[in-house]
């Protein structure tokens, strides 16, 4: 490790770059479960230097064997208590939302950096008078992170507004791919499949009221609180649904009486069936040993198997 981790600095130290990075990083403090051992190297590039530098940093990690994770806002993971080897490459610091050209018919298309977080591009949208993207307020994350899992809320998903995204393919240029719904299906993207870089998002919008944009944001954010979604740290629904069960996961769990389960740190919301929270202590292994015990719980009474949409990432 020590090894390529000189090699990292020779490199660093030759390019362009603005931003943070440090060795042995908690990834506690970059997720909303607040769990999760070190990252190796977590590098956080600023600015507009972020497509430059990391199609260079990805094509230095190639050329060596190391391994990079992206990260988003880390609102859907648990890491590993043993961290992240290699590169986490956080892309928090590449954000803002640009008004590039119009879509036709009035309509504007709105290019947003992948670091932006959701809550900033809903501000900014009302802000702007841009309608259509309210059912994206008070979602914890990133824009990259919603196009990567297709994020979902109130009925409505990422794939519904996206015209494209803005990505460094498989080796390392920056591309424009054109989107559609047909080619998502539910928390599921093209991109799960690709070892791509999402660098931006192209939205579709549509002119709207300011304030009566900003009233639907903040109704929408108060539905999340109510429902719980900040009580303590979590990463929201743990579990996909899945129509075929007949009822959403978080009612099928509720109806065993699993509301309160508790392995270790982490327990089942004693308030929603779907959210594992962080009670204070948790170690992501009880996240993991928790999700496992519902799923077998569920399976055993029901015979249906519940899929997470959390995931499980570095070093387990």
């Amino acid at each position: 490790m020590a090894g390529w981790l000189g090699c990292f600095k020779e490199f660093h130290d030759a390019a362009a770059f603005q931003g943070e990075f440090r060795y042995n990083e908690p990834m506690s403090g970059h997720t909303t479960f607040q769990t999760g051992g070190p990252a190796d190297l977590w590098i956080r590039p600023a600015g507009d230097c972020f497509p430059d530098y990391g199609a260079a940093l990805l094509r230095f990690a190639q050329a060596r064997g190391i391994p990079v994770f992206i990260l988003g806002g880390g609102a859907n993971l648990v890491v590993a208590d043993a961290g992240i080897r290699g590169i986490a490459l956080d892309t928090g610091g590449y954000t803002g939302a640009l008004f590039p050209q119009d879509a036709g018919g009035g309509l504007p298309r709105v290019l947003v950096k992948a670091g932006t977080p959701m809550d900033a591009l809903v501000d900014e949208a009302a802000e702007r008078g841009w309608s259509g993207l309210e059912f994206l307020a008070g979602m914890p994350g990133t824009v990259g992170g919603a196009v990567w899992m297709n994020a979902r809320c109130m009925e409505q998903s990422m794939s519904g507004v996206l015209e494209a995204a803005v990505i460094l393919d498989e080796e390392r240029r920056r591309v424009t791919v054109p989107l559609g719904p047909a080619d998502f299906s539910y928390k599921k993207s093209p991109f799960q499949d690709r070892d791509a870089l999402i660098l931006a998002a192209v939205l579709r919008a549509r002119p709207g009221s300011p304030e009566r944009i900003r009233a639907e944001a903040a109704r929408l954010r108060q539905d999340r609180e109510q429902k719980g979604h900040y009580r303590a740290p979590s990463a929201g629904s743990v579990f996909k649904n899945n129509r075929a069960f007949g009822a959403p996961a978080g009612k099928i769990i509720d109806e065993l009486g699993l509301r309160g389960l508790a392995i270790g740190g982490a327990m089942v919301a004693p308030w929603h069936g779907n959210f594992i929270i962080n009670t204070g202590n948790a170690a992501s292994a009880d996240i993991r040993a928790l999700t496992e015990a519902l799923r077998e719980r569920v399976h055993a009474a029901r015979g249906i198997r519940l899929e997470p949409e959390i995931r499980f990432v570095g070093a387990w």
